[in-house]
């Protein structure tokens, strides 16, 4: 991912956070017959390895864990985004010499990809990735509401992932490269949208606590 400097997240707690608010992620291999991919709820376990380690589980008829990895795997989770109108720049009536932009956040994690079907690693992966979503419900779903029998045959129809994280790339595009009066108009201008997402990116804009 391309990332100029003024984009860059080199924290890595901070990218963590950025992957845990992300509820799915796309997860690619690169193979002989050419990149595949499959949108997968994934999470993150910060203990296991220098940068983390991602797990995940896919339907068996899924050919993605059959097909041999070349390299290592990517994992991309994308953010909140928002297009960027000219027309909220100050910048458009001093010179007129600007575009449209999108901004963004987003983050790329890579690492070499086993794919597994051990029953018990199965069930823990599928506890896991069950607590951390049913989490805040006011009655939370478990996998040990379900009869054993059941569990046993749905663990039978797939096959986990699981990814040490070698590198991370964390990015915010927020138009940190623009000047305070641009930015200011980009985040007013964000704020005035029907997009729940218009607003986010807008509240994550960075402007003076004087300029809000």
């Amino acid at each position: 991912m391309y990332t100029p400097p003024a984009f860059v997240v080199d924290d890595t707690s901070e990218i963590h956070a950025m992957m845990r608010a992300c509820r799915i992620a796309n997860f690619i291999t690169a193979t002989a017959e050419g990149p595949v991919a499959t949108p997968l709820p994934m999470f993150l376990d910060a203990g296991e390895g220098d940068c983390g380690t991602l797990f995940a589980h896919l339907a068996r008829p899924n050919p993605q864990w059959k097909m041999p990895v070349i390299g290592n795997g990517l994992a991309v989770f994308m953010g909140p985004d928002a297009y960027i109108t000219p027309a909220w720049y100050a910048a458009k009536a001093e010179h007129g010499k600007v575009v449209p932009t999108w901004n963004y956040t987003a983050v790329q994690a890579e690492g070499p990809v086993e794919f597994f079907d051990d029953t018990a690693r199965l069930l823990d992966v599928v506890k896991r990735l069950t607590d951390l979503h049913e989490a805040g419900a006011a009655k939370p779903w478990a996998v040990s509401d379900a009869p054993p029998a059941f569990i046993a045959a749905q663990l039978r129809g797939i096959v986990g992932i699981r990814m040490p994280i070698t590198h991370l790339t964390g990015k915010r595009k927020l138009s940190q490269n623009r000047s305070e009066p641009d930015r200011v108009g980009i985040r007013n201008g964000l704020a005035e949208s029907h997009r729940d997402l218009d607003h986010t990116i807008a509240s994550m804009i960075p402007v003076p606590p004087s300029s809000s």
